[in-house]
């Protein structure tokens, strides 16, 4: 049965972040990687969309301590071990989906993503982007550290076996519900550029999992 997001997060809190630093393949580069990419300027503002415990941002606020951080989550169990673990930092910890949360106008220097926006189809990223590009500052720019389909025929079996398992299931179609649907790294470059942004990298890869920089 498929788990509601929520849910599936909470009930695996006490081992996730073990879980996620020696069983991803290339966790142990790839989250301080992606902090190195953020802005090391005093009282940077960056926004994290599913910032989960908050992994990337212990290796962040190592490097930038004076940055403000508005972090994003649909588990408040996550976001409560992430405030104990970085308590005396500047971070401001929303619990919603960062598909319904106002991000404003030209508010962030720059924002980060890890290992979160692997359950979403394209057509929800597209709204997301040009939200999140609308509220990037001129110069800002957007870090996506993500699992990413291998082939567009991996990218379309997954989409497939979710609507089988939400028809055979009877879910709605407005919950969200755990199951990974990876686009490819083609693919997700190509819905930046549709939402706007400019000069979309491909920075690193381990295995499945890269590293996109996208600025506004």
């Amino acid at each position: 049965m498929l788990e509601k997001m929520d849910a599936f997060f909470a009930a695996r809190l006490g081992g996730y972040d073990v879980h996620m630093m020696k069983e991803i393949d290339g966790a142990e580069e790839f989250y301080p990687y992606t902090a190195s990419l953020l802005p090391a300027e005093r009282g940077a503002n960056v926004l994290d969309l599913g910032c989960g415990t908050g992994l990337e941002l212990e290796f962040y606020f190592e490097r930038n301590a004076q940055a403000f951080v508005t972090g994003i989550d649909l588990s408040r169990e996550m976001l409560s071990a992430c405030a104990a673990k970085l308590k005396d930092r500047n971070l401001e910890l929303v619990c919603a989906s960062y598909f319904d949360v106002p991000l404003g106008t030209g508010r962030f220097d720059a924002a980060v993503s890890v290992e979160s926006l692997h359950h979403f189809t394209a057509a929800e990223k597209l709204r997301l982007y040009k939200r999140l590009r609308n509220a990037l500052k001129e110069n800002g720019y957007f870090v996506l550290t993500d699992y990413f389909a291998q082939s567009d025929e991996a990218e379309q079996l997954g989409f497939r076996e979710l609507e089988r398992l939400r028809n055979e299931q009877k879910l709605k179609e407005n919950v969200l519900y755990h199951f990974d649907t990876p686009l490819t790294a083609e693919h997700e470059a190509e819905i930046l550029k549709n939402a706007g942004f400019r000069d979309v990298k491909l920075m690193k890869n381990w295995k499945a999992t890269c590293t996109l920089l996208a600025r506004r």
